[in-house]
């Protein structure tokens, strides 16, 4: 399975002939001769016309923000991960301790097919999303941010209260951004003691067991499930599919019908980066997210008629990430000199020059909310600037030895740092292409490999077969998530039931096998995955200190060299449609189909 950059969608098969011009017009069986809309889906493989329209189905016909819909969608905020713009909810109360969620329903929303959506529609589609593992709604023992009771209010009303055991401050967040299924087509995936089967499955013991079971069971019958006619309580319905396209009509009873602008949205099917390119170039999609393209493609792209590039935060960042079971990087000077040997600029010019920034340093935090989290502190940071002297410095330090102007190991043996990425990744791979040829520049001999696909790339990683890939890292904006890469389960803490354990190196998942407790100056000894634990139940305020010790940790150990902060890069056109957001919104992290839900997007007069 491909993907156009790291950071973005998987993609999938697909053929050439699903171009369409975008600039025709059509009108839906809803009417209103708002034209059509052109886009492609970034977060799924391509078109499989014979799959259900059923969000949780991998190749399903239910696309993210059209006719997929949310109770919620969360704004790109820098810190706060509990910021929303409406979906199906029309607004929600947070209690202060995050101990639960109230949801207020859309007063008018209804389901395309026009029956009222209402709160036990949000249960219904809760116990699914129990079914799935789902954050908020997951039934293992322990699991931190989950919801220990769900209460339909009245017919508009629902509260979700916080399992206090183990909390999170994200619990609103996993709450809100679940799908919204209606129950008159659904309800037969659940059996009738469904909720009787959850309150035992939270309990211990053989009938706790044998509940949990039965409950994660249903996960696959609910994935398979095909309702048929696609009853949405979004702004599109889907109306047909085939390999090339899929065709989406507006939903006449959506909540905000009268605001949205397209009556027709087209998906189109793609096979690769090269025909999304040239989709661009010719102008033929009004909205596609970020797609990984070199430079000279790039710029055709913006000479395009309408071309439009908005750019704004991407709460994530790309490291260079060190497996210290292997030699020689289990010496932080070693991990330092690497980090003086690279230039991070001349990286992030080749791999992704309109999709990130060379990290300021390596901190563990994408630099736009690492100013907000750390009070200035960040500055002070070794910035590890691309300096060949103070590379040589550390290698020595770390006792290899330099030979016919190749560095070697300290007992004499060849020293050859392998890289390896999954192939498709083009950002990935183009810098890691880079990285070797600045590496052997420096004396440091260097290979490339790649494996077949993402999966088997994560398969291998966690499995301890590389000794250096790349690694997403800083997954803003809650503060456990933006460490929890570096000194999460991959570094060796897990997190059961609000207590930290660590496994030793090739254990439970432990592939980069840092030390447990890392001495920081000026901070003092620490146990950074017990200290990313705590980040999981604080407030903001109670956060910045620990965040700003984590970050000197990553700074001075150098688990990864960070190496890029991702843009969030959005293409769209302005030849038919007005009212984009604007560079660096809040909303940039939802698709565009939100973007016209909530009435932003007018057809060009």
């Amino acid at each position: 399975m491909k993907r156009l950059a790291a950071v973005v969608a998987l993609l999938g098969m697909a053929t050439a002939t699903a171009a369409c011009s975008g600039g025709s017009t059509g009108k839906s069986p809803s009417g209103g001769g708002g034209g059509l809309f052109t886009a492609i889906d970034v977060n799924r493989p391509g078109i499989d016309a014979s799959a259900p329209a059923n969000p949780y189905n991998p190749k399903g016909n239910s696309f993210f923000g059209y006719n997929g819909w949310k109770l919620a969608w969360y704004k790109n905020d820098l810190t706060n991960p509990n910021v929303f713009n409406p979906g199906a909810a029309a607004s929600w109360d947070i209690a202060p301790d995050n101990s639960s969620v109230t949801i207020h329903l859309q007063p008018g929303g209804k389901w395309s097919d026009g029956k009222p959506v209402t709160a036990e529609d949000v249960k219904m589609s809760i116990g699914i999303a129990y079914t799935q593992g789902s954050t908020a709604f997951s039934i293992t023992p322990g699991a931190a941010g989950v919801a220990a009771d769900v209460q339909v209010v009245d017919d508009h009303t629902v509260k979700v209260t916080q399992d206090m055991k183990n909390p999170s401050v994200k619990f609103a967040r996993g709450v809100l951004d679940i799908w919204v299924l209606p129950q008159h087509v659904w309800s037969s995936q659940l059996p009738a003691d469904f909720w009787d089967k959850l309150k035992a499955a939270r309990g211990t013991g053989a009938d706790a067991d044998k509940a949990r079971e039965e409950v994660q069971g249903l996960a696959e019958k609910i994935i398979a499930f095909n309702p048929g006619k696609d009853v949405t309580a979004g702004p599109f319905v889907l109306e047909r599919v085939n390999p090339g396209e899929a065709l989406l009509v507006k939903n006449k009873n959506f909540y905000n019908a009268a605001n949205v602008a397209p009556d027709q949205v087209k998906m189109l099917n793609y096979s690769g980066n090269e025909q999304i390119w040239n989709y661009l170039i010719a102008g033929k999609l009004d909205h596609v997210g970020f797609t990984a393209a070199p430079a000279d493609v790039m710029n055709r792209i913006k000479q395009a008629p309408g071309s439009n590039i908005i750019k704004g935060f991407s709460p994530v960042s790309v490291g260079m990430a060190f497996n210290q079971s292997k030699k020689p990087y289990d010496n932080v000077h070693v991990r330092r000199g690497l980090a003086y040997l690279i230039d991070r600029d001349q990286v992030t010019k080749v791999a992704s020059p309109e999709g990130g920034t060379p990290a300021a340093t390596t901190s563990g935090i994408h630099q736009k909310p690492a100013q907000a989290w750390l009070d200035g502190e960040l500055s002070k940071l070794n910035p590890y600037q691309h300096d060949q002297a103070k590379a040589e410095e550390e290698f020595k330090a770390a006792g290899l030895q330099k030979k016919d102007g190749k560095w070697a190991l300290a007992d004499g043996t060849p020293w050859k740092v392998s890289m390896t990425a999954p192939n498709g990744f083009s950002d990935w791979i183009s810098a890691q292409d880079n990285i070797k040829s600045q590496l052997i520049a420096g004396g440091v001999d260097a290979e490339v490999k790649t494996v077949a696909d993402y999966p088997l790339y994560l398969q291998e990683l966690s499995a301890g077969k590389y000794d250096v890939g790349f690694w997403l890292i800083a997954l803003g904006p809650a503060p456990y998530d933006i460490f929890a890469r570096l000194y999460g389960v991959s570094n060796g803490w897990t997190n059961v039931a609000g207590k930290i354990a660590h496994s030793a190196p090739g254990k439970g998942g432990n592939w980069m096998g840092g030390p447990e407790t890392i001495d920081v100056d000026g901070v003092g000894k620490i146990n950074p995955g017990e200290l990313a634990g705590k980040l999981n139940s604080v407030s903001a305020e109670e956060a910045k200190p620990v965040m700003l010790q984590l970050a000197k940790a990553a700074n001075q150990d150098l688990p990864v060299i960070q190496l890029w902060d991702y843009i969030n890069t959005q293409f769209t056109n302005t030849s038919r449609w007005t009212g984009w957001p604007e560079q660096d919104s809040d909303i940039l992290r939802t698709p565009a189909g939100v973007w016209i839900a909530l009435g932003m997007i007018k057809k060009k007069q």
